[in-house]
């Protein structure tokens, strides 16, 4: 055990000039201060930079911008391809894969070498790639680039190594997929169609191998030109030219019909009999009209034409539907027999794909299910049912139902939490889907041995909260909160507080949940706070509304002489039994034009309403118009379930609540916190002159508040929020040289150096607050109750509370509170407290246990209310021996011990940017900071040394809304929302990393290929079908030579076994190998035996009928054959 001064001595020693600068993280090393510690302190550090990787772990939500589609009949799983190059690998719950091209380019088609384990993708930039489904994480085998041709469309016939590929041009050809090299066999457009054609047929729309016949290839071209191509002969059996465009052809099972799509909203049914002209047109949504016209439809973008064994055929295409009808949602249309279902859709669909009994194309289809992909969401139907009703859809999908505008992560929650949110949850889920089980079951996934209880919390712009079971690399939705239920409906243009009405008024901005009390708090952008109580009984209740007036204005400032009787700056009728609606004294609230317009920019429904079981709302918070302008928004928020109070605080000052008493407290600006001891001798004056523009920035819409990286962001401090489209773009620009700063007490904000300018002082932020036990003044002997300030000026503040401790005078005596003055200040705005004892160990804040207010009462156990403290001295000998304060900015890190609010420890973050996150975490049965810049980089460092011990340029800043939404947690666990749809969550643990293999569910699990049907006695005799044909000597190199090089580049992966030794490193990857070879090699030994049982059979069949022959000739003679 090391003694702390033994550790300022070392660490003195090894860094004796200071800071040392970086580009990436400033000071190598946390700087010890010269100041000397009040006692020796036993402080041991284990973790080190050994502890620390970064890598991704899971992807949840819904693919952003789908493209493409496929399905693994065999393997059961579904892959979805998206705009920027990302493929989502699909199979039973807690299988769900996520692969990155890294090209970025769009995914236009993908094709599954069926039962094989393996997936082939074409992408925009004219890119094939194979890759391994065989570990648990993909990665390309092989990759072939068209250097002259565009590729427009794929086609791998079922147990085939060749795949046909079609290309802008007109033209096909055939790639090996084994080797990923292209064949010398082509098949040209010119050669395709007659040499008499005038016009170019168009790009290649489709291509599929004749259920006959698999030497025939029918080839569509988007001109309407449909080619059958006997690939043996090198010619076309038949030609036919249509009149409109071609999307899209699907085979009867026999081969001896195929339908085909138009542009036109019609479908044409040929018969290979006579080619000369359709069996049948229809056009199924095309109405004669009174002038004998048919209504003009919309493209047919795809058909699928299915047979089954005891019905009718299946016809399922999508579009077609009249352009008459304006303002029709796109519909999914099944004609099965006279039938003609027509299935609405929510968004436009971009694929879907028909689920069948069989991989063969040549047998009958049997299909049981559609999966159609949406822009904005994936549905199945169930087609064994004639009302086909939808699958409940097991995945989380949809987390983008409302656009997504904050998030919370919480690991190794309280046991019992999830259960209870998930029994609330279960009573509103939606009903009528489909009774049988999901069909895309493919994969494996157990709970792994490291998992614990896990919650990811989403606020959304339409004001409604979603919990989220997280545990084990899962998402499931657990419970979903609707805040808007506590306000009547806005109206347009009723009311002054509607002339600048948000379009999203309820959107919430930040949430505070204590899980062990279950006391929930949301923020919304109408500068309102909502408190939530758990109970698991319905009641009716009275929704109960505080209004307060927090406006700056440094010229009408109540001085202290008017209130140095009353410490807590509220007016005594605060306590009033009827809280409903009151004004607490705050600055400028006496000036006469303030009380016209004190409104709340939402009405608080003020009736008896009644709540069903779950959280239930307890107190509304808002803040007022002031002389025609709307609040400011909340830019910071902390509650206390043991101390029973609410603290917020904006650009313009801090309030703090009482939510058992329904009381204000304290309503003060920021310059007033200060007192005498203010740092920076601010000029009086009123900031109301330029207010405007704020307001309108406040109010302008809540676009601003998710939009893209066009537009601003909103974050809960102040600095990231003032940021203006041009603004950003310089200051981003600015943020790449390093500052020029030199000295510790330039206090600059960190984007723009007009910030810097004291002018703009009295617009402080308060950026972070947090409760805690803690010393107020540096003469306290005892931790008490606190509350820690930081402003976007980076100056800490310490104000001491007084709460009784009896609970009847807790709920009837006010609480003492009143500011001590600066403590310390940083560079940057203050984004981050926390406290640990003279052990380093992280002191977590006192709360209070969870209680149902709503239960029944029992005269034998009265509902008390039961506190639990974690007092900074309860791992020490004794009272007295302070504590460690951990505070973070966005450009520095420091450490005080209390009471004497001496600096330990600083460490400059980052000179060249500035952090957006910072969190302290448990990792490794320790503890450490956390922090995620704006220039991509995600740091730990140690506690309380403030050492680095990783710094990964991870994630460039990219998107607004990753600013907004990354968060860390305890376990060495992050997300954040890496599209409009999807959170990506990461870790930067190493044992995790080292875990991950066992964590993630298998894609690839080694079943049998099912059997053909067997097509006759005779056929299966003589050797199977007769019209099987050897793809290889067509296409392999001794006879159809090789290809043009300058055609395609082969371009060699990392994801064959060889590239295992990267993708999976370490033991596990060793034993993930050695069971795939296994897997492997044991279904070869089952494929070989199940071939000699085969022969066995037909040798003992042969010798059966050549015995039989032989009795019967035995006894005649030569003359009698």
């Amino acid at each position: 055990m090391k003694k702390f001064r033994k550790v300022l001595d070392g660490l003195t020693t090894s860094s004796p000039g200071g800071t040392i600068g970086s580009p990436s993280c400033g000071s190598a090393a946390g700087t010890p201060t010269s100041a000397p510690t009040p006692r020796e302190i036993d402080v041991q550090e284990t973790l080190a930079s050994e502890n620390f990787q970064l890598c991704k772990t899971v992807r949840h939500g819904f693919p952003y911008q789908p493209t493409a589609l496929a399905f693994d009949p065999v393997q059961k799983i579904l892959a979805i391809g998206s705009r920027s190059g990302g493929v989502r690998i699909l199979g039973r719950p807690g299988v769900d894969c996520f692969c990155q091209h890294e090209s970025g380019a769009a995914v236009l088609q993908l094709q599954f070498l069926i039962n094989e384990g393996a997936l082939v993708t074409a992408c925009a930039d004219d890119t094939l790639h194979l890759w391994n489904l065989r570990q648990r994480r993909p990665a390309v085998l092989h990759s072939l680039k068209f250097n002259r041709e565009r590729i427009t469309f794929c086609h791998l016939p079922f147990q085939s190594k060749w795949l046909y590929v079609g290309t802008e041009r007109g033209n096909t050809h055939i790639v090996n997929i084994e080797s990923f090299i292209l064949s010398g066999y082509v098949i040209m457009w010119n050669k395709a169609i007659e040499l008499s054609t005038k016009t170019h047929p168009g790009p290649v729309v489709h291509l599929s191998d004749s259920p006959k016949d698999e030497g025939k290839l029918l080839i569509g071209f988007e001109g309407g030109t449909i080619v059958q191509w006997d690939l043996r002969a090198k010619k076309a059996d038949f030609r036919i030219y249509y009149d409109e465009a071609i999307h899209s052809a699907s085979w009867h099972h026999e081969g001896k019909q195929f339908m085909c799509s138009h542009s036109d909203g019609s479908l044409t049914l040929w018969n290979l009999r006579n080619t000369t002209k359709p069996f049948q047109i229809t056009f199924p949504h095309g109405k004669i009209q009174k002038d004998g016209r048919k209504e003009s439809c919309k493209p047919i973008l795809k058909v699928e034409y299915k047979t089954s064994r005891n019905s009718e055929p299946f016809v399922i295409f999508s579009g077609g539907l009249s352009y008459d009808k304006a303002g029709r949602r796109p519909a999914l249309t099944i004609m099965h027999g006279k039938a003609m279902t027509v299935l609405e859709m929510d968004y436009p669909i971009v694929e879907f794909m028909a689920l069948c009994e069989t991989p063969y194309n040549n047998e009958v289809q049997e299909p049981y299910a559609v999966v159609v992909l949406l822009e904005k969401d994936l549905i199945v139907v169930d087609l064994t049912q004639s009302t086909f009703p939808v699958f409940e859809n097991p995945y989380s999908m949809d987390i983008h139902e409302s656009p997504v505008t904050c998030t919370a992560y919480f690991a190794d929650c309280p046991p019992d939490i999830i259960p209870i949110l998930y029994s609330i949850g279960a009573k509103h889920k939606k009903t009528g889907y489909s009774h049988k089980e999901w069909p895309i079951a493919g994969g494996t996934w157990t709970l792994g041995s490291h998992t614990y209880p896990e919650i990811i919390i989403t606020g959304h712009a339409d004001g409604s909260i979603k919990f989220w079971d997280a545990s084990a690399f899962t998402l499931q939705m657990l419970y979903k909160l609707k805040t808007s239920k506590v306000f009547e409906k806005p109206k347009p243009g009723e009311g002054r507080a509607a002339d600048l009405v948000e379009e999203d008024p309820f959107a919430v901005q930040m949430v505070s949940w204590c899980p062990q009390s279950r006391i929930f708090c949301v923020v919304g952008i109408s500068a309102h706070i909502i408190l939530y109580r758990f109970s698991k009984y319905d009641a009716n209740t009275q929704i109960v509304a505080l209004e307060v007036r927090l406006q700056c204005d440094a010229e009408d400032v109540i001085t202290p002489s008017e209130n140095e009787n009353n410490p807590c700056f509220s007016e005594p009728g605060s306590h009033s039994p009827q809280p409903h609606h009151q004004y607490p004294v705050s600055p400028g609230s006496r000036t006469p034009e303030g009380a016209k317009d004190s409104v709340p920019c939402l009405k608080v429904k003020d009736r008896v309403v009644r709540v069903p079981p779950g959280y239930q709302s307890d107190l509304v918070i808002q803040l007022l118009w002031v002389d025609g302008e709307p609040p400011q928004q909340i830019t910071s928020l902390d509650i206390n379930s043991a101390y029973g109070l609410l603290a917020f605080g904006n650009c313009n000052g801090l309030a703090v609540v009482d939510y058992l008493q329904k009381t204000v407290i304290l309503c003060m600006s920021t310059l007033d916190l200060y007192g005498a001891t203010d740092p920076y001798q601010r000029l009086t004056r009123s900031p109301r002159r330029n207010r405007q523009s704020t307001s309108e920035h406040c109010m302008r819409g809540l676009s601003n508040l998710y939009s893209d990286s066009k537009k601003r962001i909103r974050t809960s401090y102040q600095s990231l929020t003032e940021l203006t489209d041009n603004q950003q773009s310089i200051d981003m620009e600015r943020s790449k040289s390093p500052t020029s700063e030199s000295r510790e007490n330039s206090f600059s904000r960190s984007r723009s150096s007009s910030v810097s300018s004291i002018d703009r002082d009295t617009k402080e932020a308060i950026t972070t607050l947090q409760f805690g036990e803690s010393y107020g003044r540096k003469s306290d002997a005892l931790p008490t109750p606190c509350l820690w300030v930081g402003t976007s000026l980076g100056v800490v503040l310490l104000i001491p509370l007084s709460i009784p401790i009896d609970q009847e005078e807790r709920m009837e005596e006010p609480v003492a509170i009143g500011p001590s003055g600066a403590v310390q200040m940083l560079k940057g705005s203050v984004l981050r407290f926390a406290f640990l004892d003279c052990m380093g160990v992280l002191i977590q804040s006192p709360y209070e246990v969870w209680r149902d207010l709503n239960a029944p009462e029992d005269p034998d156990r009265p509902r008390r209310r039961k506190l639990v403290h974690f007092s900074p001295s309860s791992s020490q000998d004794a009272y007295g021996e302070g504590h460690l304060a951990v505070v973070c900015s966005e450009r520095q890190a420091k450490v005080f011990i209390m009471p004497l609010q001496t600096c330990l420890f600083v460490h400059n973050i980052t000179e060249s940017s500035f952090v957006l996150r910072a969190d302290v975490v448990s990792v490794c049965n320790s503890v450490c900071l956390a922090c995620f810049c704006a220039n991509g980089h995600v740091m730990t460092l140690s506690l309380p040394s403030l050492r680095p011990l990783m710094d990964v340029n991870y994630l460039p800043l990219t998107d607004m809304r990753i600013a907004r939404t990354f968060c860390f947690t305890n376990g060495g666990q992050a997300l954040y929302l890496s599209s409009p749809t999807e959170i990506q969550r990461i870790t930067y643990s190493q044992e995790m990393c080292d875990n991950l293999q066992e964590m993630l569910g298998e894609l690839f699990t080694p079943i049998e290929t099912p059997e053909a049907q067997n097509r006759g006695f005779l056929k299966g005799f003589f050797g199977g079908n007769a019209h099987t044909f050897d793809r290889e000597e067509l296409f392999g190199e001794a006879a159809a030579g090789k290809a043009s090089r300058s055609l395609a580049q082969h371009i060699p992966g990392q994801g064959g076994v060889e590239g295992m030794k990267v993708a999976a490193g370490g033991a596990v990857g060793e034993l993930a190998r050695a069971r795939i070879a296994l897997d492997e090699r044991g279904q070869r030994l089952g494929e070989l035996e199940e071939r000699t049982a085969l022969m066995m059979t037909s040798a003992e069949t042969f010798s059966k009928h050549a015995h039989e022959l032989m009795l019967k000739c035995k006894d005649k003679k030569w003359y009698q054959f």
